[in-house]
């Protein structure tokens, strides 16, 4: 592979020219131009502070100046492919990179072929550089580098002085010169004197992208947890106070942050930011909720009481699911010779997330107990795929399978998938809803009571009571929350004792605390298929002139659109844009009022693309795959739910394209709090995998109710949303575990108290909710790892670390120790530490004295159970440092 350029002399211009593309180019472009400032001459109004369009010319170069500009200027063509010599080619003799892919692909270590690559380069005396996305991801690689035999690694910090490294005279044989260097670059290239490689030639993806969090539950609550000054929130002994914000509180002279707490009767307290994880929000319904008084009594005696009927709910819940886990559940494994062959028509690579929740579900199925699994997956991120493969473990089996879904549209999709994916193999698919012919139906549901039907998808028809099965042994239930609470019940009647896996996007509520409890086992799909690219969402007042540009631009690039509005009596206002502005496009229009055959018929007509625009209400919200389709305009945004919203987006995106969604509102008209809140969280909730955020905004919104089903929000009310979702959790696995626990670890926090700055400094990052998430996400790191990484992108983010930070990290360093080691409180002095333990006890005393014998004179176990270290650190930093070593010793004995 080599980088060639084509020069072409000015004699040949109007050929060059052509051969680009650039004079159609120009011209589609001029005429865009154009068309655009006819479009926003035409829409102003006389009205003072209405749009007034500049000329073009006042904008761009004229079509004349284009031409004259671009015949006095050379014509290049740059190509990474090998062409004949000849007198237009320039050889520059740039080969690509060392391709690292089959080390990647046979799960070979890649740094260790680099070391090798590095090696060979330099038997040849030449050099490597490394390029980086960022200092952070430059900080960790040399760390890496080091561990793989390539401590000859240096840090440069530019281009320039990178290549002078690599090509200054070599005084030994072999020598090898590896130069790290901050350039963001995608590829690498070889040339006669070096090899550039990327974070990505060498790894196959960026080393600085942060991994997702393995734990879903903590991550959506950590969602959740942003708070404002003036927000409620509670501290686990001293009850609900009011945030005031983060404020310096100095410690024998050193600054350290705390967040400042009000409570009744002005009384103030300040929790150290390293501590933080004692307080969690007590929710969005905050109106009348009194603040309790610190060293009272009512908290503790509320708590205690919420404890114990949480403890009641948590019996009751585990009995119902202990039931069912008793039943024998029939045994569905996958077949060795055709399930590899099934699993090879999947077209794409699955992802680690997907791989996860496919290895659930096939534990469940082979378990001999009901499964109960809710899969939960962004729009697009291929949960159909899990159930395919649920589906065809379980009909090879000898079990029928019902996959249930909320529309017509949605039920048509998945049985045409279906029929696809298992063409050739010995099993009928059915499918039961209105846009089903009356003759098949009938088919369907004989087929489905003597056994020759394998697999049947369809609609609430098949809860109907003329649908009797023979053998079923999965129900797929998509998109749960589409369905009313009749169909719920009936569902709940029809899985009792069979698998049942549950999909979607945007749990309810009620669903969702469920599985954050642990009563329903959850899967989460939150990684992206490769090359996803998010949605661009844009919340404005309607305007006919960017509405326009839109749909074209869709039109052009050989897309389609969908254009959703809320009311049929909306349809005839839209057509007549359509027609009077957008002539250009073909449109179709669908809604559920229509006749079954017709919205078939057009479904089918768009999805074969024999439309530019699908113009419908929100019969398409629910599962619709149209890759083709990348722009979204929703008129009246305003009139429609978070989760319709959130679905909605989703039909579009679903290939390696870039995606719009335009949310628009009627103009010249407020917006009500609720529908500007609704629109505020969609726009904000742009990356991909929101839809759990989603779910959790309105878990925390509208509260799940009793999981029982017969009290609402009050217990939330009582203590707060995420302590209640705490002490749920634990409730639940203490009566997993057979008994009650008075107390949890998780309720450990230790309190380290040492003269240190102590904080992450206004200057090195200005924005109080910013520091805030910042702290909030140090107290939920959980590994030395995480916290090392956490450090790097804070450097990517805002520069080299300030000491006082440095401090904040290996403070939470030495909490995490602490906790491990069960130590409630260390005061640190210039003379040494005190050490208290939780509750006054180790859990390994023979281990803690051999330790203390260890340390010699300077340790001394008193009889109170505190152990006290004698030690001379004379500065800040070396009674960090000293507590680091100390906190690591006694955890590593306690564990």
């Amino acid at each position: 592979m080599c980088a060639n350029w084509v020069l072409k002399h000015l004699g040949e211009r109007p050929l060059i020219v052509r051969e680009l593309g650039v004079e159609s180019a120009m011209a589609s472009r001029f005429e865009a131009i154009e068309d655009y400032y006819g479009n926003r001459d035409r829409a102003q109004s006389s009205e003072p502070g209405s749009y007034r369009p500049l000329k073009p010319d006042a904008l761009y170069l004229t079509e004349a100046q284009w031409t004259d500009t671009l015949a006095h200027m050379p014509v290049h063509l740059a190509t990474p492919f090998h062409e004949p010599p000849s007198n237009n080619v320039i050889e520059f003799g740039i080969d690509g990179p060392r391709d690292f892919a089959p080390e990647r692909t046979k799960g070979d270590n890649v740094y260790d072929a680099l070391a090798g690559h590095a090696a060979g380069l330099a038997h040849n005396d030449r050099g490597m550089i490394l390029a980086c996305y960022s200092r952070g991801s430059r900080e960790r690689l040399t760390g890496l580098l080091a561990d793989h035999g390539m401590a000859q690694a240096v840090q440069i910090d530019s281009w320039q002085e990178a290549q002078g490294y690599i090509g200054a005279p070599r005084t030994k044989k072999n020598d090898i010169r590896i130069a790290l260097v901050v350039v963001p670059l995608e590829h690498g290239f070889t040339t006669p004197n070096l090899a550039l490689l990327t974070e990505q030639d060498v790894l196959g993806d960026r080393l600085v992208r942060r991994a997702k969090r393995k734990k879903s539950a903590d991550a959506f609550m950590a969602e959740l947890a942003t708070l404002s000054p003036g927000d409620l929130v509670v501290h686990v002994e001293h009850g609900i106070g009011r945030y005031e914000g983060l404020t310096q509180i100095p410690v024998s002279q050193a600054p350290h942050d705390c967040v400042a707490l009000s409570y009744a009767g002005g009384d103030k307290l300040y929790v150290p930011v390293e501590n933080i994880d004692v307080l969690s929000r007590y929710g969005s319904e905050s109106e009348g909720v009194a603040l309790d008084r610190l060293g009272g009594e009512a908290w503790q005696r509320r708590r205690a009481k919420m404890r114990e009927r949480i403890r009641e709910i948590a019996g009751e819940l585990i009995a119902t699911a202990a039931k069912r886990a008793l039943r024998p559940g029939e045994i569905a494994e996958a077949d060795p010779s055709a399930y590899p062959a099934f699993v090879n028509r999947f077209p794409y690579q699955e992802t680690d997330d997907q791989e996860r929740a496919i290895g659930d579900v096939i534990e469940d199925l082979a378990a001999g107990k009901p499964m109960d699994r809710l899969i939960v997956g962004d729009v697009g991120f291929g949960k159909t795929e899990v159930a395919l493969r649920a589906a065809f473990i379980a009909a090879l089996s000898g079990l029928q399978v019902a996959l249930v879904c909320p529309t017509t549209l949605l039920a048509r999709q998945h049985f045409q998938n279906f029929v696809e994916r298992f063409q050739g193999f010995p099993l009928q698919i059915g499918r039961l809803s209105r846009l089903v012919p009356a003759a098949e139906a009938k088919t369907t549901r004989e087929g489905l009571a003597d056994g020759s039907i394998d697999i049947v998808i369809g609609t609430h028809a098949i809860l109907s009571k003329g649908v009797e099965f023979k053998k079923l042994g999965l129900v797929i239930v998509d998109e749960e929350q589409r369905f009313g609470v009749v169909h719920k019940e009936k569902l709940k009647a029809l899985k009792a004792d069979v698998h049942v896996l549950t999909l979607t996007a945007t749990p309810i509520p009620r669903t969702l605390q469920m599985a954050m409890s642990g009563l329903r086992e959850l899967s989460v799909i939150q990684t992206p298929p490769v090359d996803r690219l998010a949605v661009r969402t844009y919340v404005m007042p309607w305007d006919k002139v960017v509405m326009r540009e839109a749909l074209l631009r869709e039109h052009y690039r050989g897309g389609q659109s969908f254009f959703v509005t809320p009311r049929i009596s909306d349809l005839p206002d839209i057509e007549e844009f359509l027609r009077a502005e957008v002539p250009e496009v073909k449109y179709v229009i669908a809604h559920g009022q229509m006749a079954p055959g017709d919205v078939e018929e057009r479904m089918s007509a768009f999805y074969d693309k024999k439309y530019d625009v699908l113009v419908s209400t929100t019969i398409i919200e629910s599962g619709i795959d149209i890759p083709s389709a990348n722009t979204l305009i929703i008129n009246r945004a305003d009139r429609f739910g978070l989760a319709q919203l959130y679905q909605l987006r989703g039909r579009v995106g679903r290939a390696k394209t870039r995606a719009y969604a335009y949310l628009t509102t009627a103009p010249n008209r407020l917006l009500t709090d609720a529908a500007e809140k609704r629109l505020k969280v969609l726009s904000d909730l742009d990356s991909l995998g929101a839809g759990f955020q989603l779910a959790s905004h309105d878990l925390d919104i509208r509260g799940a109710g009793n999981l029982l089903g017969d009290e609402q929000s009050g217990h939330i009310r009582e203590v707060g949303f995420e302590l209640y979702q705490s002490m749920l959790e634990e409730a639940i696995l203490d009566a997993k575990a057979g008994g009650l626990r008075e107390e949890n670890l998780r309720d450990l926090s230790p309190q380290i108290t040492v003269d240190a700055p102590v904080l992450i400094p206004e200057d090195y990052v200005p924005d109080l909710d910013l520091r805030m998430g910042l702290y909030r996400r140090l107290n939920d790191l959980h590994a030395v790892g995480e916290i090392e990484a956490f450090g790097a992108e804070m450097i990517d983010r805002f520069g080299p670390l300030p000491e006082p930070t440095e401090n904040l990290l290996t403070l939470i360093q030495i909490k995490l120790n602490a906790r491990a080691a069960h130590i409630a409180k260390m005061d640190v002095g210039p003379r040494g530490a005190l050490v208290s333990f939780w509750n006054d006890n180790f859990p390994k005393p023979e281990g803690l004295l051999a330790y203390v014998a260890r340390l010699g004179e300077t340790a001394k176990l008193r009889p109170d159970m505190k152990l006290s270290i004698t030690r001379a650190w004379n500065d800040p930093k070396a009674r960090l440092n000293g507590i680091l070593q100390l906190s690591r010793g006694l955890a590593k004995v306690a564990s």
